[in-house]
């Protein structure tokens, strides 16, 4: 007899992350499938590209042409229909020749790699997009800052688009005095611990105020939920059990902690995939709990898959597609009023026959039993 994998992500329940058993600290809400089915944007049957929203991505340079490509990647699995990549016009050669099913637009430069910012921001102004992902890649330099903040204080006109603020823009924002006072685009910022530390003594705190921001969740919950509150924006400070906090108060904590995801480039990924939902008509907080969301399911289903270590950015994308499927289950369930457990549908029916599944985690109590196979695939393809 063949002992049965454990429930949850595949490791023992004091270990997996379910919702019953994570603690998370008071006031907080903890992200779970049934919440995060709820939030999925509806996909019209008869919709084309231009229904599901056009991303515009300002990200990668020459050191770091990948941070670009991953954004991309991931606004795409996670379901925008149309996305563009803008470089410095003496980059586009090279990005064109790496994206496939993205296109770019070249920046008009002063010198080479050196965006000349008012000619930048006019063509950026001239692209139709539902939303911008700025700063993954980015090279730091004045003329970048420059673009940065025309972009972020270009006059409200009832619809300007929101911001996916990642990387290079938050490190040109910590080094700007009240930043927040002049931005007139809805943002997310999505800062790591040492990012998130800059901000804030850019903001005149002291970081250390804030406590051990890697180790201590409650520390972690205060501080976002400080910062969102005086920078009117939501923050998503990323790390084990990231926390996403909106500039009214509200915050939520995924349960989420995969050391897989210790790897160069995931937080692209994550941008991307935050921006891509903000295209397709989230607002900034929903956007930023579900993005946040299926990225973690994305890690854990590839960590079920190669373990703890190994894990490179470029699988997570190809995982988008697979864990927001399952969350679409859910969300189906949900509107038909079927039960879960015993005398509901099978999801067979949702396979072809004699098909194993996907092998994505069930955040319901199980897991696809593709995941048990010894053939299973190692990972996604790189992105």
């Amino acid at each position: 007899m063949t002992d049965r994998r454990p429930l949850g992500f595949g490791r023992p329940p004091d270990e997996a992350a379910s919702v019953t058993g994570t603690a998370i600290p008071a006031g907080s809400t903890l992200l779970d499938d049934e919440a995060m089915a709820r939030l999925l944007p509806d996909r019209a049957a008869r919709g084309h590209k231009g229904t599901f929203g056009k991303v515009l991505v300002v990200a990668g340079s020459l050191d770091y042409a990948g941070a670009g490509l991953l954004v991309c990647r991931a606004a795409g699995r996670a379901g925008a229909g149309l996305i563009t990549l803008a470089v410095p016009e003496s980059l586009q050669p090279l990005f064109a020749a790496k994206v496939v099913e993205a296109t770019t637009m070249a920046l008009p430069e002063d010198d080479v790699e050196e965006v000349d910012p008012e000619s930048a921001f006019a063509k950026i102004l001239d692209h139709e997009h539902d939303a911008l992902v700025i700063g993954p890649g980015l090279r730091p330099a004045l003329a970048t800052a420059d673009l940065l903040r025309l972009l972020l204080t270009a006059p409200e006109d009832g619809a300007a688009a929101p911001v996916v603020l990642d990387a290079e823009a938050l490190r040109t924002l910590a080094a700007a005095d009240g930043w927040w006072t002049s931005v007139t685009r809805p943002c997310v910022l999505t800062p790591h611990a040492g990012e998130f530390a800059r901000l804030r003594a850019g903001s005149g705190r002291d970081p250390a105020d804030d406590g051990d921001l890697g180790a201590d969740d409650e520390a972690r919950v205060r501080a976002a939920t400080a910062a969102a509150a005086e920078w009117r924006q939501v923050v998503v400070l990323k790390g084990a059990k990231t926390v996403v906090a909106s500039p009214d108060g509200e915050v939520s904590v995924a349960p989420f902690e995969n050391p897989a995801m210790a790897s160069g480039g995931t937080g692209d990924v994550l941008a991307g995939t935050i921006g891509s939902l903000l295209a397709q008509g989230l607002g900034p907080y929903d956007a930023a709990r579900l993005g946040v969301y299926l990225h973690g399911l994305a890690g854990e289903a590839v960590r079920d898959r190669i373990g703890d270590a190994g894990l490179l950015a470029g699988d997570l994308p190809d995982a988008l597609p697979m864990v927001r499927k399952r969350l679409a289950r859910i969300a189906e369930r949900q509107r038909s009023g079927r039960r879960l457990g015993f005398g509901a549908r099978d999801e067979a029916s949702d396979r072809a026959p004699g098909s194993e599944g996907d092998g994505t985690p069930d955040r319901t109590g199980g897991e696809d039993r593709a995941a048990d196979s010894p053939d299973a695939a190692p990972g996604g393809a790189p992105g």
